[in-house]
């Protein structure tokens, strides 16, 4: 299954970031801290860590901004919602 919108690809195919990573990756882009995001989804900053750890391994980055590029490239999040 491609990510939305976008035809099956190899480089898209293989990348899938859970619903809570999604969710953790749009706050990071709106440009909140890792304890901001925490605060916003109930859980500790030490869980937001981890999940952006994750997040960096599966699109292959080392950090927020190459991530929200890669992301925003693989059409897993929207741009346009970032800079709103």
């Amino acid at each position: 299954m491609a990510a939305i919108g976008l035809p099956e690809t190899h480089e898209n195919r293989a990348i899938r970031l859970t619903k809570r990573e999604l969710e953790v990756l749009s706050l990071v882009i709106e440009g909140r801290s890792s304890k901001d995001v925490a605060d916003a989804l109930y859980v500790s900053k030490r869980t937001v860590d981890f999940h952006l750890a994750n997040i960096y391994d599966k699109l292959q980055v080392s950090n927020r901004v190459q991530a929200f590029r890669r992301a925003a490239r693989l059409g897993l999040i929207q741009p346009e919602a970032a800079l709103g």
